[in-house]
């Protein structure tokens, strides 16, 4: 199955990872764990008629305890749709089973998620762990831009995956510099200048044309540099069409290299907006904004920021995504209670390392704590 082009924002990753491996920890002594992926816009009460039946084939299991397990399992499942008056508009992942560790006693639970992505495969099943592999899929799935900075001299090919900026290939060109030396004429100049112009544009668009043309997670393609070279370039015939039809924007920049590659990214705001690192600087420039005015709004550090959290005062959360899971997920739940928005930051860039260095765990508030 396939998610190619289509977006789940960090902090929706984040909680379908740890709703996951929450998951994951458990195993059954026999088929007892039951699995059941209902499609977008399908009808649930077809769901609810087919648990109902398998009920019933579930009595022809020999194994006592096992018998018990699952038709108390596909009971609870099926006491749990039923408070659903439809189903949701991605569809429905619904997990049951004893979940007890001691042979012989039973703790049958059930959790349901709606997934980030449309749904569209339905499954049921019976085994002695949970089906996750459709979720995981999910999470795999990261926003990918294909970077393209270069002038008459240097040239680099990156992705911006995620949050991270990835340098994929630099090059220089052999293109001689504006002025002629002695003995040649100015029309063989020009035709050397053209000549090596044209095999450098080759090179690259062999880099990006490998890299780029079957990258089903592509959603677009960024061009920038000084001069007019990168409109030279793209309109050359060496770039494939497909890429070409891909390129979001062209910009003009100060820079090549991975220092241009950045500056592509920033200047390209406007088009990334919904783009992870975009969202990522917005959210953390506003932090420092605040701790810079010295207002109180912006505070850091474990202590406070729980505290601020426990009094319902936190509008929104910042914590590094290497903090601590255990208590990263505390914090998290404590937001959730008093409806603080929670931001995951990478540590792959400047603004997330500044995040870093304050102890990983950062606030903004909605109002000053005397």
């Amino acid at each position: 199955m396939s998610y190619d082009l289509q977006k789940i924002d960090r902090e929706k990753r984040h909680k379908l990872r740890k709703f996951i491996n929450s998951l994951k920890k458990y195993r059954g002594r026999h088929t007892e764990l039951v699995s059941v992926y209902v499609p977008a816009d399908y009808d649930l009460n077809k769901i609810i008629a087919h648990l109902i039946q398998e009920q019933g084939t579930a009595n022809n299991i020999k194994d006592k305890n096992n018998r018990k397990n699952v038709i108390d399992a596909l009971e609870r499942m099926i006491r749990h749709l039923r408070l659903f008056k439809q189903t949701p508009q991605n569809g429905l992942v619904v997990f049951s089973g004893n979940i007890s560790g001691q042979e012989g006693k039973s703790d049958v639970q059930v959790w349901s998620i709606e997934p980030p992505l449309p749904l569209n495969m339905r499954l049921y099943r019976c085994d002695h762990v949970f089906v996750l592999d459709e979720l995981e899929l999910m999470i795999e799935h990261e926003e990918v831009y294909g970077l393209i900075v270069m002038d008459n001299r240097d040239g680099c090919v990156g992705l911006l995956k995620g949050t991270k900026i990835i340098v994929l290939k630099e090059m220089t060109s052999n293109v001689p510099g504006k002025f002629k030396t002695g003995g040649q004429s100015q029309t063989r100049f020009a035709r050397l200048r053209e000549e090596a112009a044209h095999e450098f544009y080759k090179r690259i668009a062999a880099v990006v044309n490998e890299e780029f043309l079957n990258n089903k997670d592509l959603m677009g393609v960024l061009i920038g540099g000084p001069g007019m070279t990168k409109e030279h370039f793209i309109n050359d015939s060496l770039v494939n069409n497909e890429i070409k039809k891909r390129v979001l924007t062209i910009k003009d920049l100060s820079y090549t290299g991975e220092f241009g590659l950045r500056e592509l990214v920033e200047k390209s705001r406007d088009v990334l907006a919904e783009a992870d690192m975009i969202k990522e600087k917005e959210i953390t420039s506003e932090f420092f904004d605040l701790l810079a005015k010295n207002d109180g709004k912006a505070i850091y550090g474990l202590n406070d920021v729980k505290k601020a959290l426990e009094w319902g005062a936190v509008e929104k959360l910042l914590i590094s995504e290497d903090f601590d899971e255990g208590i990263a997920d505390e914090m998290e739940d404590l937001a959730d209670k008093s409806n603080a928005e929670f931001h995951l930051i990478s540590v792959d860039n400047e603004h997330g390392m500044q995040i870093k260095a304050l102890g990983g765990i950062v606030a903004i508030l909605r109002y000053v704590l005397e």
